[in-house]
């Protein structure tokens, strides 16, 4: 499949869209509805809010399938910006009315909203990226390997391990949470 597929999946799918085919709606849903609930989750960490903004982001994709612009990005990051917006907008007024009932300060929600948006961005990050940088990161991080090990488990070099992770730290380095800590180091026994 060349680079290009994707794109020309996405300008079908607009202008499916644009005329109106209720199929093209459902596809689209299907495809992506897993997404958008896991963003707004993810935001929000309310299922009925999640539940809330999926509707809202497809009727927003049904309604207005010309603000889709190719030549800015996939559907795809186009559907999970919708959402991302949408989530942090409820998430920015449900918090600005805790705090003008008692529950914080203006810069409480202000840190809130970025510090979700930042952890759904680099949800989007990991999931989006290429399945062998996904791969080495999740076995550094969340399985504990080292690049040694990692190698080993991807039957990769040790130096293309370490490619991999770097590549896959710089990609999540820019959802805008700040530095990504590095992987835990494993010192073997002496």
């Amino acid at each position: 499949m060349t680079q290009e597929a994707p794109f020309l999946w996405d300008r079908k799918m607009q202008q499916r869209l644009t005329r109106g085919e209720a199929a093209a709606l459902g596809e689209l849903y299907d495809r992506f509805a897993s997404l958008v609930h896991g963003l707004a989750h993810r935001v929000l960490n309310d299922e009925a809010a999640a539940d809330r903004i999926t509707r809202e982001v497809f009727a927003t994709v049904w309604e207005n399938p010309g603000t889709y612009d190719p030549r800015r990005g996939s559907l795809r990051s186009w559907i999970a910006d919708l959402t991302r917006r949408e989530a942090v907008g409820l998430l920015r007024l449900t918090e600005a009315e805790r705090a003008r009932t008692g529950g914080g300060t203006a810069e409480d929600v202000e840190e809130k909203v970025r510090q979700a948006s930042a952890a759904a961005r680099a949800d989007y990050i990991r999931s989006s990226m290429p399945a062998s940088l996904r791969a080495a990161l999740e076995l550094a991080y969340f399985q504990r390997r080292d690049y040694r090990q990692a190698a080993l488990d991807l039957g990769v070099t040790a130096d293309e391990a370490r490619r991999r992770l770097r590549l896959g730290l710089q990609l999540l380095s820019t959802a805008g949470a700040g530095p990504v800590p590095a992987p835990p180091v494993h010192r073997r026994a002496l």
